[in-house]
């Protein structure tokens, strides 16, 4: 979530507007999009995260993360095989 911010700016820069641009666009302040772009908002809800991409033409979706392997399955020498 860390590189959300650099993320949307670039998006917004990209489609370009301003901050307030977008800001007006989602009924938000020019301040809470700063703030978003720079990871200063303490808490951005799901909701409002969804919209600016959707406003910039882009949807937010969920990937599986890698996890990593426990210790059983590293002994077990399959330490290279990345579908589990």
């Amino acid at each position: 979530m860390d590189n959300l911010g650099l993320l949307i700016k670039a998006l917004r820069k990209s489609a370009g507007l301003s901050q307030a641009q977008l800001a007006a666009r989602h009924g938000m302040s020019r301040a809470t999009i700063s703030g978003i772009e720079n990871n200063t908002v303490p808490e951005v809800g799901i909701r409002k995260v969804a919209a600016i991409l959707e406003g910039l033409g882009y949807e937010l979706t969920a990937a599986p993360k890698r996890r990593r392997k426990n210790l059983d399955e590293l002994k077990s020498g399959n330490v290279h095989d990345e579908s589990q």
